[in-house]
Formats: structure tokens, C-alpha cells, sequence
């Protein structure tokens, strides 16, 4: 696994659910307009 650093003000954890032809990962609202990085730390189930 590789090892990044981001600075930030808040993590949340949560699973990546599907959505028509992708999939989106809930934020709080409060996060609207906001910049976002994700980051994948597991393998995805098949």
C-alpha cells in the first residue's frame, strides 16, 4: 500500500456505493462547494 499525506480539516470514513454506471461516497452537506480528495484504502470487492 502506498502512504500520502494530505493536509485537511475533517475525515470521514465511509464504503463507496454504486450509482448508475460509477459510484459516490455521501459527505455531509455541510461539505457542499467544499474541494475533496478521496482516497482508496482497501481492495474492492468483485
Amino acid at each position: 500500500m502506498d502512504r500520502h499525506e494530505v493536509e485537511g480539516h475533517e475525515v470521514i470514513e465511509g464504503e463507496v456505493k454504486p450509482t448508475g454506471n460509477g459510484a459516490h461516497v455521501l459527505v455531509p452537506k455541510r461539505w457542499r462547494g467544499a474541494d475533496v480528495k478521496i482516497v482508496r484504502t482497501s481492495t474492492p470487492d468483485e
